[in-house]
């Protein structure tokens, strides 16, 4: 299952949901994940963050049907990368609470890793290889933004919970 809750200490808790992201306009390839340059741009370029009105409001009244082909070719080459989703605009909608002081990341055998809440917003999460979804040591794996963990990366990660 690609499902990934994001809870705890924030004002709106959400889940994440791993398997559409291959279409996402977010994602980033794997080897250009850590380039700080091409981050920014992308991040800037895509950025989702809403108010809870403006949330409502997008959802219920300004709802389109934004789906539109995706070129052969195109869907060619997101099929052939490896992919990860920068975690920022995620953590920036759940709206954190100011008594939060770091996360725990809920590994598919019960194993829990505190880690700090930038690294967490920094992050990014490995949802696909070669265009597949992970399904061995899925459904995602953390990468810390500043590339500390590049070799070994937090791996089966099912939940993440802000505490």
């Amino acid at each position: 299952m690609q499902i990934i809750p994001v809870s705890g200490k924030v004002k709106f808790p959400i889940t994440l949901d791993a398997g559409v992201w291959i279409f996402d306009d977010r994602k980033i390839k794997l080897e250009d994940a850590f380039n700080k340059e091409d981050q920014l741009e992308n991040i800037e370029e895509n950025k989702h963050t809403f108010s809870s009105d403006e949330r409502f409001n997008r959802e219920v009244y300004e709802a389109t049907n934004d789906n539109k082909p995706i070129p052969r070719k195109e869907v060619d080459e997101i099929f052939k990368n490896t992919y990860v989703m920068p975690f920022e605009p995620f953590y920036n909608n759940v709206e954190v609470s100011d008594e939060a002081t770091d996360a725990i990341l809920v590994q598919e055998d019960g194993n829990e890793i505190a880690i700090s809440l930038d690294q967490l917003k920094q992050s990014f999460l490995l949802f696909s290889r070669e265009g597949k979804p992970l399904k061995e040591d899925g459904p995602v794996h953390v990468y810390f933004g500043d590339g500390s963990n590049r070799d070994n990366p937090i791996k089966a990660v099912k939940k993440i919970i802000i505490d």
